[in-house]
């Protein structure tokens, strides 16, 4: 089918979609000529970026294995993204067939398909928020239907904060979000860092800026990125490159730094 076909009557194609630039690092099929110029563009400067989007993809589905088997039932994914294979709630519920989920997305695009795919599922709700409006997205009613604060839940930010400067406060919209999260919670979040590929730093961050039609630089190394777990325990083995954290199988933590992207998750006391 050509991107022609595919196109609904009032989605803008000409321009660059970060959701549907992911869906085509990952192999999918729900993105445009204008994504996957983009998305090239970035692959001529650093081809890695396939592999972190496999291998962020992987330990996202350990991560909500993992959070189920500590007993979370309630999931906030944030920053969603377009619907893919083994999903919040696909992953949560083989462990915990009563797990509730909420997506939270800014995305017109995202929003729509999410919609469409699980709008009839009981235990999950598509909301329109993000992770810089914190209080508006705990207060949402649509969310609270599902979620409760008071009784512990997991918040799920996979690779939205390596596009936010700090220009916006990122740190301050997550401490509130922590804040909000009752004791036994925990924060979960994948992060690009370019401590082993400092040289792709700028070329990377210009083609960002003008998809995104920001000026500022919103690259961090693993140091910046661990004041966002401030005041949680991190849990083992810490915030490490995402092929290292709890793999499935030993042989697919070699080569960590290739995937330059860190996860980790982190518990309140």
């Amino acid at each position: 089918m050509t991107d022609e076909a595919r196109r609904p009557a009032d989605l803008d194609t000409t321009a660059p979609n970060l959701a549907r630039m992911t869906d085509y690092f990952l192999g999918g099929k729900d993105n445009f000529a204008a994504d996957r110029k983009a998305a090239e563009e970035v692959l001529a400067v650093a081809p890695e970026v396939l592999a972190i989007a496999q291998a962020s993809q992987a330990f996202q589905v350990r991560m909500v294995r993992y959070l189920a088997e500590q007993g979370i039932t309630q999931f906030i994914n944030v920053r969603s993204g377009l619907p893919t294979q083994s999903n919040t709630h696909e992953v949560a519920r083989s462990v915990r067939p009563d797990a509730r989920v909420v997506y939270v997305d800014d995305d017109p695009v995202v929003l729509s398909h999410a919609r469409a795919i699980l709008g009839r599922d009981p235990l999950t709700r598509v909301v329109q928020g993000d992770v810089l409006h914190p209080d508006e997205l705990i207060a949402d009613p649509v969310l609270r239907e599902l979620i409760g604060f008071d009784r512990p839940l997991a918040v799920l930010i996979f690779g939205a904060l390596q596009f936010i400067p700090y220009e916006d406060d990122p740190l301050g919209s997550v401490a509130r979000l922590r804040d909000a999260m009752p004791s036994g919670s925990y924060l979960a979040l994948t992060h690009v860092v370019f401590d082993t590929r400092p040289d792709a730093v700028e070329p990377i961050v210009d083609i960002y800026r003008q998809i995104l039609n920001r000026d500022e630089n919103a690259s961090r190394t693993r140091e910046e990125v661990l004041p966002f777990f401030d005041g949680l325990k991190l849990v083992e083995p810490g915030l490490v490159y995402v092929r290292e954290w709890r793999p499935d199988n030993p042989l697919a933590a070699q080569l960590p730094e290739k995937a330059w992207s860190v996860g980790g998750a982190a518990r309140k006391p």
